[in-house]
């Protein structure tokens, strides 16, 4: 009988492709060059195919027939990993520590609420939380840091990461309302906003770089974090995007003006669920995924009517 590949050397296939190199995968496995290198030959032997075109080039490249096998790995790989984890879920009892990582995106009514239950669930399971913005969330559970993550922003494919979409929050163009852009009291134009300083937050994971999202302006301040954008956009110091759940009261103030402007992608913000595929959640993990799952897909698809002309309050300061 012809023997069949084996896990071991799916991964290093995959490394090799997803790395560009032999040398890459070799840093990224902590292996010897000449062990990668062997693993593939022994691959591709058994196999009767070549998966790579070593010859005349720097760096290999998948040939075609490399190519066609590359999402079979890649399907064998994952459903070998899941296999792992159940086996793994069925031995593991209740975490001592749940560690997450949130997004900013997600609505602080949510968060609070999905946590204060959670803490008379589980009243020994530690928690550690971590917020952050854009890739932040899928770097702290890439990284092991996190157990689970709470967040959008996928913005690259990892096929470690299990990652299932959850919920929604809902993003809108605001701006204080002693700002210009309130002031002008009609729907806008793309031209209106060109000039006008527009807030944006920076990824700090990296992730994001060279990346923007819905950015219209040809002035931009970039900061670390959505509320430090809240602050300033309150303070009149510029326009931008918001999640509509951190901003409620400040509309129903008339301390932010909601923006009418067709060239600002505004609507659904996707929340998914993100872990490894080889780390299972306990049984204190799974409730917290399933808490948000509850809570998030209630979460309205759009502007409150109430909101979405509102005009702002005459003499109103921004706070």
């Amino acid at each position: 009988m012809q023997p069949s590949p084996t896990l071991d050397q799916l991964q290093v296939f995959l490394s090799v492709a997803e790395t560009g190199s032999f040398s890459a995968a070799s840093r990224a496995l902590n292996r010897a060059q000449s062990v990668i290198s062997y693993t593939i030959a022994n691959l591709e032997a058994q196999l009767e195919v070549t998966l790579f075109e070593r010859s005349g080039a720097r760096q290999p490249k998948l040939t075609d027939a490399g190519k066609a096998m590359l999402p079979d790995a890649r399907r064998i790989v994952a459903d070998l990993e899941v296999m792992r984890a159940r086996a793994k879920s069925m031995k593991q009892g209740l975490e001592a520590e749940v560690s997450v990582a949130i997004s900013v995106m997600v609505p602080t009514e949510a968060m609070v609420r999905v946590l204060h239950d959670f803490g008379k669930t589980f009243p020994t399971v530690s928690l550690r939380l971590d917020v952050g913005e854009l890739g932040t969330v899928m770097e702290l559970v890439s990284s092991g840091n996190s157990t689970i993550g709470i967040g959008g922003a996928l913005v690259r494919q990892d096929d470690s990461l299990l990652i299932e979409k959850i919920g929604h929050s809902f993003m809108l163009p605001v701006a204080g309302a002693c700002h210009p852009l309130a002031q002008l009291k009609r729907p806008l134009m793309l031209a209106d906003v060109r000039e006008e300083v527009q807030l944006v937050v920076t990824d700090s994971s990296g992730l994001t770089n060279g990346r923007d999202f819905n950015v219209l302006s040809y002035k931009t301040w970039r900061v670390s974090d959505i509320a430090t954008k809240h602050h300033l956009i309150r303070g009149g110091l510029g326009w931008g995007g918001l999640p509509a759940s951190v901003i409620r009261d400040d509309l129903e103030s008339g301390r932010l003006v909601h923006l009418r402007l067709d060239a600002y992608e505004q609507g659904n913000y996707p929340i998914y669920a993100i872990r490894k595929t080889a780390n299972p959640p306990g049984p204190a993990a799974a409730w917290l995924i399933d808490a948000f799952r509850k809570l998030l897909s209630l979460c309205p698809s759009d502007l409150p009517v109430e909101f979405a002309h509102r005009p702002h309050r005459k003499g109103m300061s921004a706070a």
